[in-house]
């Protein structure tokens, strides 16, 4: 038998009206399209038929089964044909006539293995004794037909009728539908694609990242892989190479005449500050040309557009060295899904995971090298000379360390008693000495350095107050002489401390250290120049595709907004003519919402499929028009007992409604239970689109592993988000909120109906669980049909259903109350729970017959095919 995975969607076909129109296969096959496309789904390779027909049209409608039966696919072809209403058989001119339902009369086309067939005599849809309605009541024959197409149910119905005799049975049915109100639904569906499309934040907002830790690791090789690659940029026997350590020497050479400058003999001879100032100036010369190969380096790295193999070549011949990219390109594609799917995973929406994407783009995209030509101003002579130090060579401020020895040099060297006493100025004559001389030994053109002010002004104030204390204490004169000579230490240490301040104060200024920092600031510039050139076409593509996903993310934003909005209504009577041609049985919502809340997307004019069996309700068994009837249903006739009749209300989207003012016209097997909304619904339908989403995506990523990634493969995702989108709301409107959409979902459970509906699933287990006796369902036959059911209360078949995911719950609840139920069917659908019982029909009710007409043609008139003549055997009380 056909599994459920295997089918995708049950195509439904009601023969009791129009069934003229289905006399080629041609027909059937425009039919199947017309239904599934609506759908977004392809042709079925395991086509699954639910018929709906009269008994009488069993024969009448050889043709369309005939063509069903033939009907061409990759695999297997079933039908299950519903069968409502009575068959007109009576004895041949017998007394004693038998009442209808007397006989079953099937053609041999229906006894094959893969056809089955359901005898619903009498939908039994009244609540009381008073309510009179047909026995094939439109609103009820909808939410049957509706249960049927679930393709879990329709499989096990086909799979048990196959275990009862001719593969035929009565239906008995007791069924709870758990939903949300039109507007509940319709409200959430909006506010999931609000949140799943996100804000348009606008160009000017900053742009999120993702940490590299969090990045996949073939982007995260791509992003942080070339930070790696800095070292060893020059080849040791390169240009750049050679320039380089040309200038460094030149510069480690200043340094080293910097270090003998700033020694005492520097202070005492030029000779030093001449060698120094000659390695600078070959330095500065160094350095010019190193700058000049950079320049060039920098302009043959690639124009405006990123790097290519032919700058990575002209690198080389500079000396600079470009690693191999490796594979480091190699799976893009699986690292931007997988990213997507992160952050999709995360509950980002849309637009914010277009960002992070937009923001990775600019991360991972090679730089050219004539975008970092701007930087060389930086490094350039004039900033050199501009980050140097200026004329003079002393610093500004004086450490405290040479004031205290200055002063303390003073007060030492001022110890002495008249006459002795001038021998105090020998310190502060000293420093004024040592300030001339370094002034005049750091001079630059006709000006000499300024020197510190500081030491001799301590220096002086220190004999002052030392000659004080000598005019006071009167101290003898080897107090005196050994003060002057730790003076004098003194003031040889604050001297060798001032002269190496002065000289490193004066080098810095011509230009020492600005040459050190250009040299090693343009050396990273090509250190740079080299990391953007590695793997830069692979970094190229991957901000390409990545840029492209962005789009691809909002051009999907933008299909749910529209999604969103609000449609307009359609006109009154801008619909087909016919029972199908304005009704899309999966977008239609279903038969038991309350038809006054309306639809705020305006599909409540899309047309309700139940209308196509109001639509022939005019008609009687033979397809002649009834005048009474009809002037009850348009001239609102009442019914027997003074309330109006069911032919009272007009076909039309409407016609159905399980509450009107008249009270309530659901079914008596039908119970309905209303939910609010749970605080999980809003949140569980954006993951669903989310879901959705990496769906649709899936061939574009294909697209992107094959560097195929271009506007064609967008626009075919864009097309497919939007025909997914709309299919998705299509899932919902048929299946409930409860049902996953059939579209790759996370491993996380989905959660409750008290989350989703806000109703409680114990009501569901409670009926799923109920004992398999006749009192549990109500049997849809008519009185006179049941005469032909069969006494055997174990020959019944019994199917018991249930959202599939609810399973956890309705499990829970049975083990808890002690009695589980085994081998319940989990459907697909979270709308409709319950019981359905299979009654097979007593031995010598069934007739099969053998046409002899041939139906393989199509030039046949309607005349022809609506007679049938038989070639088999008769029994003298068959009658037609």
């Amino acid at each position: 038998m056909t599994s459920p995975d295997d089918a995708t969607a049950v195509v439904r076909l009601d023969l009791r009206a129009g069934a003229a129109a289905l006399a080629t296969l041609q027909a059937v096959r425009d039919r199947v399209a017309e239904q599934l496309g609506r759908a977004g789904l392809p042709e079925p390779d395991y086509p699954l038929f639910l018929v709906t027909d009269t008994p009488a049209g069993l024969t009448d409608h050889q043709l369309q089964y005939e063509l069903l039966s033939g009907y061409r696919a990759v695999g297997e072809t079933r039908i299950l044909v519903l069968l409502v209403g009575s068959s007109p058989g009576s004895y041949a001119g017998g007394e004693e006539a038998y009442l209808p339902d007397r006989r079953l009369v099937r053609p041999t086309t229906l006894r094959a293995s893969t056809t089955g067939l359901v005898w619903a005599g009498d939908l039994r849809s009244a609540r009381t004794a008073l309510d009179r309605p047909e026995p094939d009541d439109p609103a009820s024959l909808a939410v049957l037909v509706d249960l049927l197409s679930v393709p879990d149910v329709f499989v096990r119905v086909l799979e048990n009728l196959r275990k009862l005799p001719d593969s035929i049975a009565a239906p008995g049915v007791r069924l709870l539908e758990q939903d949300l109100p039109t507007e509940v639904r319709d409200r959430a569906w909006r506010d999931a694609l609000t949140r799943f499309a996100g804000v348009d934040t606008g160009a000017g907002d900053p742009v999120d990242t993702v940490p590299d830790s969090r990045l996949p690791e073939p982007l995260r090789a791509l992003v942080t892989g070339r930070d790696s690659r800095g070292q060893g940029h020059r080849r040791p026997d390169g240009q750049a190479n050679l320039a380089h350590r040309t200038c460094a020497e030149s510069l480690d050479r200043a340094d080293e005449d910097l270090v003998a400058l700033r020694s005492f003999p520097g202070l005492l001879h030029p000779a030093r500050r001449d060698a120094l100032e000659a390695d600078l100036h070959q330095a500065r010369e160094d350095l010019g040309g190193f700058r000049a190969l950079v320049e060039r380096a920098l302009q043959g790295g690639g124009g405006a557009a990123a790097p290519t193999a032919e700058a990575t070549a002209r690198l080389g011949a500079l000396g600079l060295r470009v690693p191999a990219a490796d594979s480091a390109g190699e799976r893009v594609g699986e690292g931007l899904r997988e990213l997507a799917g992160t952050l999709l995973g995360d509950g980002l929406a849309l637009r914010s995971v277009a960002q992070h994407f937009t923001a990775l783009a600019g991360r991972v995209e090679p730089v050219p090298g004539t975008a970092l030509l701007h930087r060389l101003a930086d490094h350039s002579e004039e900033s050199v000379t501009r980050g140097s130090a200026t004329e003079y060579a002393a610093p500004l401020r004086t450490p405290g360390a040479v004031l205290l020895m200055a002063g303390a040099a003073g007060l030492l060297g001022g110890l002495w008693q008249w006459p002795a006493v001038l021998a105090a100025l020998v310190v502060p004559v000293l420093f004024v000495v040592v300030a001339l001389l370094g002034a005049n030994r750091l001079r630059t053109g006709r000006r000499a350095a300024r020197w510190t002010l500081g030491p001799r002004v301590a220096a002086v104030a220190g004999a002052v107050t030392g000659a004080a204390v000598a005019y006071a204490a009167d101290p003898p004169l080897w107090l005196g002489g050994t003060g002057l000579i730790v003076g004098l230490g003194l003031t040889a240490e604050a001297v060798r401390r001032l002269w190496r301040d002065a000289a490193d104060s004066w080098a810095a200024g011509r230009g020492t250290t600005a040459l050190r920092t250009a040299l090693d600031g343009l050396d990273d510039l090509l250190a740079e120049l080299v990391r953007e050139h590695w793997a830069a076409e692979e970094r190229l593509y991957c901000a390409d595709a990545a840029r492209s996903v962005a789009g691809m993310l909002r051009a999907t934003a933008a299909a749910a907004d529209a999604q969103a909005a609000p449609e307009p209504l359609a006109p009154a009577g801008a619909g087909g003519s016919g029972p199908y041609e304005d009704d899309d049985w999966l977008s239609a919502p279903s038969a038991l919402e309350n038809p006054e809340s309306g639809d705020a997307d305006g599909d409540a004019d899309d047309g309700d499929w139940a209308a196509a069996y109001a639509w022939d309700n005019t008609r009687d068994r033979n397809g002649d028009h009834d005048a009474g009837r009809d002037d009850d249903r348009y001239d609102g006739g009442t019914g027997p007992y003074g309330t109006p009749s069911p032919a009272a209300y007009p076909a039309g989207p409407d016609d159905a409604p399980w509450e009107s003012g008249e009270g309530d016209r659901a079914p008596r097997w039908l119970d309905r239970e209303i939910g609010e909304g749970g605080p999980d619904l809003v949140a569980t339908l954006a993951g669903d689109l989310r879901n959705t989403a990496m769906a649709a995506m899936a061939p574009y990523w294909g697209a992107v592993e094959r560097g195929q990634a271009g506007a064609l493969a967008l626009a075919r995702t864009e097309q497919r988000v939007r025909e997914l989108l709309s299919a998705a709301r299509h899932h919902l409107w048929h299946y409930g909120v409860l049902a996953p959409p059939p579209y790759p979902a996370d491993h996380r459970a989905r959660t409750t109906a008290a989350g989703l509906l806000g109703t409680d699933s114990l009501r569901v287990a409670e009926l799923v669980g109920r004992e398999a006796d006749r009192g549990a369902v109500v049997q849809l036959s008519s009185p006179e049909q049941g005469a032909l059911l069969s006494r055997d209360p174990g020959a019944a078949l019994w199917i018991r259903f249930a959202p599939g995911t609810l399973q956890g719950e309705i499990e829970a609840a049975w083990r808890k109350s002690g009695s589980p139920v085994e081998e319940a069917l989990w459907t697909s659908s979270g709308r409709y729970a319950g019981l359905i019982r299979l009654t097979p029909l007593r031995m010598g009710v069934v007739d099969t017959i053998l046409p002899r007409q041939n139906t393989g043609g199509s030039a046949r008139t309607d005349a022809d095919r609506a007679e049938p003549s038989v070639h088999a055997e008769f029994r003298e009380d068959d009658r037609w």
